[in-house]
């Protein structure tokens, strides 16, 4: 979001940017992940439970030992994911991807850089083998596309833009938002802050969590 010129009459700031990322991919694999496969976690600031907790997954690749591997390493590639999602894109690394070879190594580490870190980079693809995993997240894009605002002025960043100011000038240039339940707040990195969905679509809600920041 943001104007090229100054507007008479537009309270935005022109120079203000902040971006929304609230679909993000490697955080819902680990939500899921948690969920599905029904994860005891322990650490600081981990996030509410689903608003749609989907189905369990048994068996599979599910045993003793990879649940306690799984339940270890969860938090940590968590936090690792988190802070990428809140981090400003850097625009310079699509050029330098055009600049790789096809599976060339330099090429490989480009991509795991703008991607961030995933599960799947520690633990591969077998947890997803499960359908009900896409399932579950094409349940989740449907009821987030009928969710969204019609009208620009609609946009809880439009909403609650006296809020956001003060925070955009301390230095917040992004919100990443995740399907969990209740009000949810943690700030990410120097630039982001991470929210469930509810937390951003309501008012007084939004404008606690970005006073939070500011």
């Amino acid at each position: 979001m943001r104007s090229e010129q100054p507007m008479p009459g537009n309270p935005w700031p022109h120079e203000m940017t902040i971006t929304v990322e609230d679909r993000p991919n490697a955080l819902l694999e680990l939500l899921w992940i948690r969920e599905a496969y029904g994860l005891r976690l322990v650490g600081d600031h981990l996030p509410p439970p689903l608003v749609d907790s989907p189905p369990a997954v048994t068996g599979g690749t599910s045993t003793p030992a990879t649940r306690g591997a799984w339940e270890e390493a969860w938090p940590r590639i968590w936090d690792g994911a988190a802070a990428h999602a809140g981090a400003e894109a850097d625009p310079s690394q699509f050029e330098r991807l055009g600049l790789t070879g096809p599976g060339s190594i330099e090429r490989a580490e480009l991509l795991r850089r703008m991607v961030g870190p995933t599960w799947r980079d520690e633990f591969g693809d077998d947890a997803f083998a499960d359908d009900s995993y896409n399932r579950w997240l094409q349940i989740g894009m449907d009821a987030h596309l009928a969710k969204l605002p019609i009208s620009l002025e609609d946009h809880p960043e439009r909403r609650d833009l006296a809020v956001l100011i003060p925070a955009w000038r301390a230095g917040l240039t992004k919100v990443v938002t995740i399907p969990c339940a209740g009000e949810y707040v943690h700030r990410v990195g120097a630039h982001g802050l991470l929210m469930t969905d509810g937390t951003r679509e309501d008012s007084d809600a939004y404008r606690r969590a970005l006073r939070s920041f500011a």
